[in-house]
């Protein structure tokens, strides 16, 4: 059985540290962790954790903002952010407590305390394990307001009876964060695209229209168009609210862009050249963010691996873990499994690579190639170990090819049989991979040219790919008469093994 191909690419993740560093100096969770160190006994909040509005100028000031609305907002922000993290704890007022108003004459709600939570300490002596978990709690606090509706009059929704309507809302929280979720989701893929090389800012009206207009549409129609400038207005506001946390690095829409007060923006401007497309908004995720909406996938239950993950597993997980990542991932996976049998030495950990890349089943030829580009990166100080694999039909072919590109001189030649095989055992691991087709036809007929009758002897190899590569050597051979003698040769052996 092949090695099952992972829905995301692997993602290349900075180191702990450097992402512990990142959540520090995000700006939100820096205003957080002041206020965090402001509070004090005398602090006062409301029913709900939040800082109650006489203590707000100060907190704003504190933050080096202005003490006005804007300022208190930020402080506001900043102050929920510090209760959702455990940097603070809050002591509710007991329920029906009240406190007497001024003079004595009115009834107010009671006010609660703060203390100091146990995560706040863990920002100065906490290992950066301790810091990322706290700003992940973070991200799922902004994540959730992000998502929370937009409520343009309030007092719309509360009744009489001082009760809310939230049906009145039309908001569905589930349907409202798995949308952002999935917006985030293909801009995580968006940034592996490539190997990494699509790691710049996205269009905001791609992004909108990668959630929005179907697979299979040519020219979007008007409605669609109109959900999509919808979709973008909010991920506006949306992105606006993510950037302090450090998720994403975002351009806003150029306000001029809206000739009225919530009227959408045009959603064409996803055809628009690269000067102006700019103005309708441009995001990329941060390397902080990478590791955001990657762990947030990990809980959801998605597969989304990352470089480093097999650096501890045996060598039988490595190759098989490996067989579709794209070649810059592999190769980096190598060398920190390799890095990892560091004690081990170069024989053992050669030695056990090839003890994995053995097989008949589907996935084993795709695993003897990652076996062979290991190897190639252990070093000659593997030499030992495929020395001892020479006389091994299914590993003295590769080991052969090691030894010549090493330099030695006293390589025995190969049975005739045993060049068949491994001709029929690399391109079957080719076929396996997501290579360019010109490559895989240019190994094809270099192959079956390098042996006289090649097709007269091939179809004897008694490998369970036998048939299969010569079919696809039928399809892919440029030669007419070559790939007639492919198709031949794949019919005798299907015939010779009773298929």
């Amino acid at each position: 059985m092949s090695a099952e191909r992972p829905i995301l690419p692997p993602v290349r993740l900075h180191s702990e540290a450097e992402l512990a560093r990142d959540a520090l100096a995000a700006p939100l969770f820096v205003r957080a962790v002041k206020l965090a160190r402001w509070a004090g006994p005398d602090t006062r909040v409301g029913a709900g954790g939040e800082l109650v509005e006489a203590h707000l100028p100060a907190a704003a000031e504190h933050l080096g903002l202005a003490a006005d609305e804007e300022g208190a907002a930020y402080a506001s922000e900043a102050w929920r952010l510090a209760v959702d993290t455990g940097l603070l704890d809050v002591t509710d007022p007991e329920d029906g407590e009240l406190a007497e108003g001024a003079g004595g004459s009115e009834e107010a709600e009671a006010e609660g305390t703060v203390s100091t939570g146990e995560n706040l300490a863990l920002i100065t002596s906490g290992s950066p394990q301790d810091i990322l978990s706290i700003w992940l709690d973070g991200l799922d606090a902004v994540h959730a307001d992000a998502t929370a509706p937009v409520l343009d009059d309030f007092a719309d929704l509360v009744g009489e009876d001082g009760s809310i309507d939230f049906d009145a809302l039309d908001w569905d929280p589930e349907a409202e964060a798995e949308f952002l979720d999935g917006v985030l989701g293909n801009l995580y893929l968006l940034t592996l695209a490539d190997n990494g090389a699509g790691d710049g800012p996205v269009p905001l009206p791609a992004l909108a229209a990668s959630m929005i207009v179907p697979d299979d549409m040519g020219e979007p129609t008007d409605d669609i168009l109109e959900q999509v400038s919808e979709a973008m207005m909010r991920l506006d506001d949306q992105f606006r609210l993510l950037e302090p946390i450090g998720i994403v690095a975002y351009q806003p829409v150029d306000e001029a862009l809206m000739v009225e007060e919530g009227e959408p923006v045009d959603a064409s401007a996803a055809g628009a050249d690269e000067e102006d497309v700019t103005r309708y908004g441009m995001v990329r995720l941060t390397p902080l963010g990478l590791y955001g909406v990657r762990a947030r996938m990990l809980e959801a239950g998605v597969d989304a691996p990352a470089v480093g993950d097999l650096a501890d597993k045996g060598a039988d997980s490595l190759l098989d873990g490996i067989a579709h990542y794209p070649e810059a991932a592999a190769r980096a996976e190598i060398q920190l499994w390799l890095a990892g049998r560091g004690s081990q030495g170069a024989v053992a950990a050669a030695a056990e690579l090839l003890a994995a890349a053995r097989g008949t089943d589907e996935g084993a030829p795709l695993r003897r190639l990652h076996c062979q580009q290991a190897l190639a990166l252990a070093g000659a100080e593997a030499e030992p170990a495929v020395r001892a694999v020479l006389g091994d039909q299914e590993l003295g072919g590769l080991a052969r090819v090691w030894l010549v590109e090493h330099g030695a001189t006293d390589v025995p030649p190969p049975p005739e049989a045993m060049i068949f095989w491994l001709a029929i055992d690399t391109i079957a691991a080719q076929l396996d991979t997501d290579g360019e087709l010109d490559e895989l036809q240019g190994l094809v007929e270099g192959l079956s040219a390098q042996h006289s009758g090649f097709f007269d002897e091939v179809w004897r190899v008694d490998h369970p790919a036998t048939a299969d590569v010569l079919e696809a050597m039928g399809r892919l051979h440029s030669d007419k008469r070559a790939a007639k003698e492919a198709r031949k040769a794949a019919f005798k052996a299907r015939s010779r093994a009773g298929g």
